[in-house]
């Protein structure tokens, strides 16, 4: 969602709020301990976000639960996309991946969008 309230594109910042939902759909507790964010611009301009957890948490997901969290990205252009994903730990010690498919940013334009 373009955060216009955030967002200065004169002076070439658009920011774009985004909500995850993350569910663990297996038989086993798993801990969020890592993500990675793939964000590329109109123009091909690519930034990649590694870190800890999300939104300063690691949270552990029993079996059927879920953890909901937004955050926010800049970019200089009016649309992008972006893509990523998350490492998690079970219990016992087990890591694995999961992917976040490419959803796109993009910034309303002109009167019509508005509408």
């Amino acid at each position: 969602e373009y955060a216009a309230d955030r967002s200065d594109p004169e002076g070439r910042r658009f920011v774009f709020v985004y909500r995850i939902q993350v569910t663990n759909v297996s038989g086993v507790a798993a801990t969020l301990r890592r993500r990675r964010w793939l964000v590329v611009d109109a123009v091909g301009r690519r930034t990649e976000v590694e870190g800890e957890g999300v939104v300063g948490q690691q949270p552990r997901l029993a079996p059927g639960q879920t953890f909901n969290y937004s955050s926010f990205t800049p970019i200089e252009t009016s649309w992008g996309t972006m893509e990523g994903s998350y490492q998690l730990e079970t219990d016992d010690g087990g890591v694995f991946e999961i992917a976040v498919g490419r959803f796109y940013l993009v910034a309303p334009t002109g009167r019509a969008a508005w509408r």
